[in-house]
Parts: C-alpha cells; sequence; structure tokens
C-alpha cells in the first residue's frame, strides 16, 4: 500500500474545513503511506470555498502529498460528493472524512493496521466497540443507530456493531467498480449491502472514537434519513439488480483543481 486517498465531503463547513485539514497534516501514515487528499464543496452557501483556496494556497509544512479539489455547481447530498470524490480517488485504498471534527484523523493508522498487515479489504470504524472516547449525546439516536445496524446485518449477514459509521476504508480498485446510486446519507446502508455481496471479501472492524455534534452546532442528519436508511437496507439487500459499473465508463471531472 502506497497512497490513501482521503475524500472530505463538505457543505457550509467554514468553522472546520481548515481544522480537519491541520489534523489530516499532523498525522504520519505507518509505513509512510502517501496521503491524498480530495475536498468536494457540496455547492456551499457559505465561505468554505475560500477557507479552501487559502490553505490550498498555503503549501508550507504540509505533509499532505496530493491535494484535488473539485465543487459540485449544485447541492447534491452528501452521498453525490462521496461519489464523486470515489471516481477521482488514485490511491490503494480510499477512506471518508468527514470535516466536522466528529471523527478523528489520529485514528488512521488503527483502521489501517488490518490492511497493512495483509488482512482486509474493507475497514469499519466502529463508535460501539472498544475503549475510546464517545461525547455522550441523544439516547434514542443510539439506539436508532443500532437497529439500522440490526436490520442491516439482518440482509447483508454481517455481524457489524456500526454500519453508520462515517470511518469506512475501502480498496479502491473495489469500490470504484460498485454502482452506487444513493445521493444522500444512505450511502452508508447502499455500500454496506453490496460489499458484503461480493465473493470473498474481507470486512473488518476496529473500534474508534466519537466527537459527536448537536444540531445546534451543525449536525444534519435527520429523521427522515432514518425512514430513508431502512428502505435502503431492504431495496439493496433484497432488491439489488444493478451491482458493478461499466468496466469501461468515463469518469467526469467536475471542476478539478490540484
Amino acid at each position: 500500500m502506497k497512497r490513501l486517498s482521503i475524500i472530505i465531503p463538505a457543505y457550509n463547513e467554514e468553522n472546520t474545513i481548515s481544522l480537519i485539514l491541520d489534523r489530516i497534516n499532523e498525522v504520519k501514515l505507518i509505513r509512510n503511506i502517501e496521503k491524498e487528499v480530495i475536498i468536494v464543496n457540496d455547492c456551499s452557501k457559505d465561505n468554505t470555498e475560500a477557507a479552501i483556496q487559502q490553505y490550498m494556497n498555503n503549501k508550507e509544512n504540509l505533509t499532505i502529498n496530493y491535494f484535488k479539489y473539485i465543487k459540485h455547481d449544485v447541492n447534491q447530498g452528501k452521498g453525490a460528493a462521496i461519489h464523486t470524490g470515489i471516481a477521482q480517488a488514485t490511491g490503494d485504498y480510499l477512506l471518508v472524512q468527514d470535516a466536522d471534527l466528529e471523527y478523528d484523523p489520529g485514528e488512521y493508522n488503527t483502521l489501517l493496521k488490518p490492511i497493512v498487515l495483509g488482512s482486509a479489504d474493507v475497514v469499519y470504524g466502529s463508535r460501539f466497540m472498544g475503549g475510546n472516547p464517545h461525547r455522550i449525546l441523544f439516547f434514542w439516536h443510539s439506539i436508532g443507530n443500532r437497529v439500522l445496524t440490526f436490520l442491516s446485518n439482518m440482509m447483508s449477514n454481517l455481524n457489524l456493531t456500526d454500519m453508520e459509521t462515517g470511518y469506512k476504508v475501502f480498496r479502491t480498485a473495489i469500490i470504484q467498480r460498485i454502482y452506487l446510486h444513493e445521493k444522500r446519507f444512505g450511502f452508508e446502508p447502499e455500500v454496506t449491502q453490496k460489499i458484503s455481496m461480493i465473493p470473498g471479501i474481507r470486512i473488518y472492524e476496529v473500534g474508534i472514537s466519537y466527537y459527536g455534534r448537536t444540531f445546534a452546532e451543525g449536525k444534519k442528519i435527520g429523521w427522515k434519513d432514518g425512514f430513508r436508511a431502512i428502505y435502503c437496507i431492504v431495496k439493496y439487500g433484497l432488491f439489488n439488480n444493478k451491482m458493478f459499473v461499466e468496466k469501461n465508463r468515463k469518469i467526469n471531472s467536475q471542476q478539478v483543481r490540484v
């Protein structure tokens, strides 16, 4: 493994985007793995773009080997931003990093350990296992996450503890071949159902910390997304009639700045 692609979907994250980039920059990956950062600005209405441009223009003391900045002309949703980032990734593996500081880049090496040992194709970072710090927030949100994970496991025949986690690491060659449809938060249940159907795929789970936000602090996911997740679990678990993209598909580069 030579390069890790880090996809950052960003929508109205002017207050935290520079901070998360600083934290990524501070991380030294095991075995001198290179870092490729792909920021997908999903048509933010605030000063997210200006903050990103300022950071990219200041290249002193950066440990990030490659930068890509992509802007959607219209807001499409977190899932759509992730799709764009996946299409542009050149690393051997890729992960999704939210821009809101809920997940700690300092734990990248924990996520990568099963991969560099040659054991895993996919690694999920679980908020519900291990002894790492977790912010105490909403009871019903935690119950909802566990219910969605239980339903997902029933359909996929996996034994995950946290299907909805924002930290998922994929072998790039695999995830780029999977047809992904969901444009919003349905990405998590869709991709989980689809990777579970790949023969011989090796999926691991490791414990991570979680620094959650309240809605007042900018959290965007709501109860409607929970119902959509149930729909996606059933849809892609039982009626998944399109798994892979065409082998020679042309990847669209939407205003890519390197």
